[in-house]
């Protein structure tokens, strides 16, 4: 009798499908489950490997069914997706995962705890918060121009747009001022609120050895030190620096063949947020170049700016600044300005 050696499981709301298969691949059972019925049925299987996709809701279920003593495996989709076989269906996707997971070259992600995701909260709550403070100020500029009151654009700008609304000389009609103060109101609860997590986040950094360590880098504050600490995979997933640049889509995309290097656009795969975030840090050192030894002429940095466009350079900046970050991760130590070693 085959012995069960992997199960692809397709997660879902309600109905999950999954796959059993032996060691040479052969199916041995195709089943569907209730929600309430997912970690009874594993319960009952010997130990063996199951494999999900990096989906909502993996992790909480990579962390239940390792209780059970089974080995979990996370894939990202983009790489279960080329073993699905003509038609999409769940009995399809779970036998697409199980032979994924079986390749011995195949990447995995790692089963975040929980204190790993409520930490990541914070980070995504302020994005959310950013966003819709950035569409209320919006409203309020686009309503006020309709009033003939024109206010550059920007989040520093909030402030004309208010004093607009308050002032008892812009004429504005009796019938708009209770909204646009509606939308006032509105701004200052995020104001406070994104005050609030800028304070936590602040805190964090201060408390955690990692992230002070991180903040010695030229470009990397406590916002960008945290996200790091915080959202970045171990650095042993990695075999060197250049790998976690790439995994965070701060290089080229290659499209090469024949011996012929073609190079385009970043990947822009991985951690969004800290792509941005490291971008957002490389492009602050580069406005203060004054004040940065890195950015002095004759520097790196220096050299590249008198050659290459902006952009060009805040991402290869922010790549480089990737790698010294993995550095500090995988080796410990502090950052150490070659323009102060030498």
């Amino acid at each position: 009798m085959s012995t069960l050696v992997i199960v692809g499981l397709d997660l879902a709301k309600d109905v999950f499908q999954v796959h059993g298969a032996d060691a040479s691949g052969k199916v041995l059972f195709r089943k569907k489950l209730r929600r309430g019925q997912v970690l009874e049925f594993f319960n009952e299987l010997p130990a063996c490997v199951i494999a999900m996709e990096a989906c909502g809701g993996a992790h909480f279920w990579g962390r239940e069914i390792g209780k059970l003593g089974h080995e979990v495996r996370l894939i990202p989709p983009s790489y279960v997706k080329p073993f699905v076989k003509r038609q999409k269906n769940d009995a399809a996707d779970a036998e697409a995962i199980c032979e994924a997971a079986v390749r011995p070259t195949m990447r995995f992600v790692s089963v975040k705890s929980e204190e790993t995701q409520g930490a990541a909260m914070v980070f995504r709550v302020r994005e959310l918060l950013i966003r819709q403070r950035t569409q209320t100020i919006n409203a309020l500029r686009g309503h006020l121009n309709e009033f003939g009151q024109i206010v550059p654009q920007g989040v520093a700008n909030a402030s004309k747009l208010v004093a607009l609304v308050e002032c008892s000389e812009c004429e504005l009609p009796m019938e708009a001022i209770a909204t646009f103060q509606a939308l006032i109101a509105t701004l200052g609860h995020f104001e406070t609120e994104i005050a609030k997590l800028d304070a936590e986040i602040t805190r964090r950094a201060k408390e955690d050895d990692l992230a002070r360590r991180l903040m010695t880098v030229p470009g990397i504050g406590p916002l960008i030190a945290t996200a790091i600490a915080t959202l970045a995979p171990p650095p042993e997933n990695f075999r060197r620096a250049r790998d976690f640049a790439a995994w965070l889509g701060l290089v080229p995309r290659q499209h090469s063949t024949g011996g012929k290097q073609r190079l385009g656009a970043t990947t822009k795969m991985g951690e969004r947020t800290l792509r941005r975030l490291l971008i957002i840090g490389a492009n602050s050192v580069i406005i203060k170049r004054h004040i940065h030894q890195e950015a002095q002429p004759g520097t790196w940095l220096g050299n590249l700016l008198l050659r290459k466009p902006p952009m060009l350079v805040r991402v290869a900046l922010a790549n480089k600044m990737a790698r010294i970050v993995w550095a500090l991760m995988a080796r410990g130590g502090v950052y150490q300005s070659p323009v102060a070693a030498a």
